[in-house]
């Protein structure tokens, strides 16, 4: 007998995330390898140690307002699926279809084949053949294989049991929390660095005029948002957390609160053990910062962290991201196969080994740079939609229970709607072509589901009850 079964009735789903979970979720969903690497790029455009740290500040509050508006959401419509229940409950099904699709060919597969590739390049540091990255049989470059095998290694631990992907994942990101801490902790403590480089600031800086300042700054933003991206990964496991009505908001704050602690003191150490003209446009900036501060032993310290928060990183997207298509499949006559689940494990069967097959295909392809380019940008248009959500719920349905209502309304949805349009002008006017083809891939979603789908009825939702 098959052990794979159609879940009906999502309300009799087993609780699998506590608030603990869901904050590991979504801290382990942001901190990729993107702060490790970053900082450099803003050295070089933005040159003022102060104003970088500011950026982090800016990037973190941003995060945050989307977090607090994610919050009323998700409480409001406990569901799986993140944004896509929200733009189906709010703009009608096509807008949710067309979420999930871009989910489902940049929005997780795309993010979790660089991270695997990034990881085979960090391990590159232990294992020589993976430095090297020979072709195997002439097919298939070493890093590449790793990766796919990496991939399929993490689909294979969260199809064997949910419960147990999920201890794994909090264990790994308290791993990845406690790493980071002792970077920064050791830094003050026993590092050989200077406190005067925060006062050291380059000739850019130096010669350009308030407008071109504040361009670089608006540039850098783009790049510090794609570093807090993740802060709504609980959103899409919202109907196997319990009591999502306060947990939900609660590990949405807490996590994007912790990156944004973590985040700062950082960048705190990088400045810490080098100054601006140092760091300038150096890629790995965290191995420059360390092997200032301690040496080759700070190196290797820095990269075992950076390997622990990699793992982490793909395997809470392992988890998020197939939450997408299954909820996209409950709805949906077409694509009713993602709705599949395990009766033993409880995984998203068919949902997980889609997604694992798009991210070796993109993998395979040699795009992964290329697509994470233009995946950040269909992204940030549709938390822009969820955000403004908020807005025009509280217009539609003004009686609708709302266990957390976002702090700061209307300004909060507001700032952060302001924030993204003004983050995707600068997309379209500094990479034309990426975001060109990111529209393009949203009107592909929208003339599949017109195709497939525009003909069946809106899904209903179940608005919590009061007590």
């Amino acid at each position: 007998m098959s052990s794979v079964s159609t879940v009906v009735d999502p309300s009799n789903e087993k609780k699998y995330f506590g608030l603990k979970s869901a904050t590991a979720l979504v801290v382990a969903n942001i901190i990729g390898a993107g702060v490790f690497t970053t900082t450099g790029f803003q050295a070089a455009d933005l040159g003022h140690p102060v104003y970088i740290l500011l950026l982090w500040v800016v990037g973190g509050f941003l995060a945050f307002c989307g977090a607090l508006c994610y919050a009323e959401l998700g409480s409001s419509m406990p569901e799986e699926g993140g944004e896509y229940a929200y733009l189906r409950q709010t703009y009608g099904m096509m807008f949710g279809f067309m979420s999930a699709f871009v989910s489902l060919i940049a929005g997780f597969p795309a993010p979790i084949a660089a991270v695997a590739k990034s990881l085979g390049h960090y391990l590159g540091f232990f294992f020589p053949i993976l430095n090297d990255n020979p072709s195997i049989f002439g097919i298939v470059d070493a890093v590449d294989l790793f990766s796919i095998a990496f991939v399929w290694l993490l689909i294979w631990a969260h199809l064997r049991s949910t419960e147990k992907g999920i201890q794994f994942n909090n264990v790994i990101t308290l791993l990845k929390i406690s790493g980071i801490a002792l970077i920064i902790l050791a830094a003050f403590a026993f590092g050989n660095g200077d406190f005067n480089n925060l006062k050291t600031v380059s000739d850019t800086y130096k010669s350009a005029d308030n407008w071109s300042r504040f361009s670089a700054f608006g540039t850098s933003l783009i790049f510090v948002m794609f570093c807090y991206s993740g802060w709504n990964a609980s959103a899409y496991v919202a109907n196997e957390i319990e009591n999502p009505q306060k947990n939900l908001p609660k590990s949405l704050l807490y996590g994007t609160l912790i990156v944004l602690v973590l985040y700062l003191g950082l960048n705190l150490v990088y400045f810490y053990g080098a100054d601006v003209n140092t760091l300038a446009g150096k890629v790995e900036v965290g191995l420059v910062a360390s092997g200032q501060l301690f040496g080759q032993v700070g190196v290797t310290l820095v990269v075992i962290v950076l390997v622990i928060s990699l793992v982490a990183s793909a395997s809470a997207m392992t988890i998020a991201g197939p939450r997408v298509y299954h909820a996209l499949g409950r709805d949906s006559k077409t694509f009713h196969f993602l709705a599949k689940t395990n009766n033993k494990s409880g995984a998203p069967v068919n949902a997980l080994l889609l997604q694992g097959l798009v991210t070796t295909i993109i993998i395979l392809s040699g795009s992964v740079d290329q697509i994470q380019q233009y995946a950040g940008f269909t992204l940030t248009l549709f938390s822009t939609l969820a955000v403004l959500a908020v807005i025009v719920l509280r217009i539609k349905e003004p009686h609708r229970v709302r266990p957390f209502r976002t702090w700061g309304y209307p300004f909060t949805p507001v700032i952060f709607i302001i924030a993204s349009l003004w983050m995707m002008f600068w997309a379209l006017q500094g990479r034309p072509v990426e975001s060109s083809i990111a529209l393009l891939t949203v009107v592909v979603g929208g003339v599949i589901f017109y195709l497939t789908e525009h003909q069946r009825p809106k899904p209903k939702f179940r608005s919590p009850s009061k007590h």
